[in-house]
């Protein structure tokens, strides 16, 4: 990047290497954090010897998720993009490493904090997204930032599909066979902060604030609170806050159906092959369209694509609800049409944020926001078991569609109170 070129070609130069950059990073951080979910329940099983047991793995990642996403964001506004998403990787591999030993020494608590810290990887591949977009310019932001998801694809695909080789490193370290898989992982996030760590330069988040005439980086944290500075620009700006609250409900949406839909298979007599296909179809719908997601934000607007998100994950909802127990056409396009929905909310909404957003508290808003994202799902899946053993599935699909409204609702406030 020669100082020589002028200052608008070195930041378009410098935008197409940072995009380039997030996007192995974020296809090798999606295998770190997936290649261990395939097992983790199980290993929470095997040792703490209880079926009911077997989920607080996953709920520990969701809440590491979401306290990393939020102390993340401050280290980022002090020390740029660079900094954060290297410690959040290096967070995920002693994550990784700690399951690892977890399940060498059969200590829970061992596995549930090691759960914790590998939730840091979400989070850090939920931020690469709005890096992104540090420089890009309002024309192509949301194709930036839907690229960047698109690379997820890749390690959701094949980090489920390295289970069996977890299970020959696991034989060569002579450590249970359920923590190979995080053993791989461990490696694989190493190298993900090693590439950011070498390769995101000039750090973009700082690069903008240079060029905004702020330095953030520099400026004294005088309240020290992140979410009080989230407040401040909700208040001056309602589209952001609507803007969050359409992310968080699309997420809880499509959580808590997608978390209970196995299950709902299950009871009709699916087999495991089968329900595997229609997860990987509703994941083929989360991330595969992504870029096309994107360019319609640039090319049609944000709210439109907000309320289109809106609009499909309540036609996804009212065919999961409609659908009988068991395999059926109607459960297989509905989890395909749930993570197209999820895909157009969260593009959209994600690139409104990053829009709206004043550089000097950018950083405070987007963590409190996957912050908020992470806890909302959260929730959703903890009470998705509870309304599926009182009401059943169809009652699941109710209330999310009702998630879905609000979706709707917030899309067009982000057109009408920008």
């Amino acid at each position: 990047m020669s100082s020589r070129l002028e200052p608008e070609l070195d930041l378009a130069a410098v935008q197409r290497h940072t995009v380039r950059t997030l996007v192995v990073s974020q296809a090798v951080g999606a295998v770190g954090v997936t290649i261990g979910v395939a097992t983790a329940s199980l290993l929470a099983r095997d040792i703490s010897g209880s079926e009911t047991m077997a989920g607080l793995a996953q709920t520990s990642q969701v809440l590491g998720t979401a306290g990393a996403a939020y102390a993340l964001a401050r280290v980022m506004r002090r020390h740029g993009r660079r900094v954060g998403l290297v410690a959040g990787y290096l967070a995920g591999a002693a994550g990784a490493a700690l399951a690892v030993v977890a399940g060498v020494v059969d200590s829970m608590l061992v596995l549930l904090v090691g759960a914790v810290l590998l939730g840091a990887t979400t989070a850090v591949n939920n931020g690469s997204r709005y890096a992104a977009t540090d420089l890009a310019t309002e024309e192509h932001r949301a194709r930036a930032l839907s690229v960047v998801v698109w690379a997820t694809t890749i390690g959701a695909v094949a980090g489920p599909n390295l289970t069996g080789v977890g299970g020959a490193v696991a034989g060569a370290l002579a450590v249970p066979e359920l923590t190979g898989g995080f053993a791989i992982g461990a490696v694989v996030l190493v190298l993900a902060a090693g590439w950011v760590g070498v390769r995101l330069r000039p750090d973009p988040l700082l690069l903008a604030q240079r060029t905004a005439g702020v330095e953030t980086a520099a400026a004294p944290d005088r309240d020290g609170r992140s979410w009080v500075r989230f407040v401040a620009v909700v208040r001056d700006v309602p589209a952001v806050g609507a803007a969050v609250a359409a992310m968080a409900c699309a997420h809880a949406a499509m959580v808590t159906v997608m978390i209970m839909t196995p299950l709902h298979m299950e009871h009709g007599g699916a087999h495991l092959e089968v329900i595997g296909f229609v997860i990987s179809v509703h994941v083929l719908g989360m991330f595969a369209f992504s870029p096309l997601v994107g360019w319609a934000a640039d090319r049609f607007g944000r709210p439109v694509v907000l309320v289109t998100g809106g609009g499909v994950l309540l036609v996804s909802l009212a065919l999961c609800g409609l659908s009988p127990e068991g395999s059926s056409w109607q459960i297989t396009a509905g989890l395909f049409l749930l993570g197209v929905g999820w895909s157009c909310a969260t593009v959209a909404a994600s690139t409104v944020v990053a829009d709206l957003t004043p550089v000097e508290a950018r950083t405070d808003v987007q963590g409190t926001s996957d912050m908020a994202m992470s806890l909302t799902a959260a929730g959703g899946g903890a009470l998705a078991g509870v309304v599926v053993g009182w009401l059943g599935y169809p009652a699941l699909a109710l209330f999310a569609a009702l998630l879905a409204a609000t979706v709707v609702v917030a899309g067009r406030l982000t057109r009408d109170r920008a």
